[in-house]
């Protein structure tokens, strides 16, 4: 299983709607996690532009980055929820925006942020915070190296107790 989704596309760029795909992958995060624990419930707040232009990507691979960074969101508010029940809104935003000659999306959480420590471990392949069998490590490195393939940058800022933001930036022509 993990070769398989370590494998990447046909590679075929095609003009896709960011907008389109992010409301997507957010949806399906978010049930895919609902499926597995019924109990699980976050508020999603979308702020997607809506004069955003189609820009060249091979979809299936932006499809799994996005499907990477809200999963990791999700989880992220529910293990503080599970710690912090009283007051507590578990919230997942996304925001995509034109900015100069790129389009950028961001994935903010107020989770419990992660570890200035190991902030700068996150995108090696097989660094993973996740109890054994929980994880591969290999999320955040694919979604590092199909930004980077795509001609992107990728990015993070946390505080821990005050959630995390990855964001990245994809070239348009």
């Amino acid at each position: 299983g993990m070769l398989q989704h370590s494998r990447s596309s046909d590679g075929q760029k095609e003009p896709t709607d960011l907008n389109v795909l992010a409301d997507e992958y957010v949806r399906l995060a978010y049930h895919g996690l609902r499926a597995r624990d019924k109990g699980f419930n976050a508020i999603m707040e979308l702020d997607l532009d809506p004069a955003l232009p189609m820009i060249e990507v091979v979809p299936q691979d932006i499809g799994r980055v996005l499907l990477n960074l809200l999963t990791n969101a999700f989880h992220a508010v529910n293990e503080r929820k599970a710690k912090t029940p009283e007051g507590y809104n578990p919230t997942v935003w996304v925001q995509t925006r034109k900015k100069d000659k790129a389009i950028e999306l961001t994935v903010r959480d107020n989770g419990g942020g992660i570890p200035e420590e190991i902030r700068d471990k996150i995108f090696q392949p097989f660094f993973t915070t996740k109890p054994t069998g929980q994880g591969t490590g290999l999320g955040l490195s694919l979604s590092y190296d199909i930004i980077k393939a795509h001609g992107g940058e990728m990015r993070v800022s946390s505080h821990e107790d005050g959630g995390s933001v990855f964001t990245f930036k994809i070239p348009t022509k």
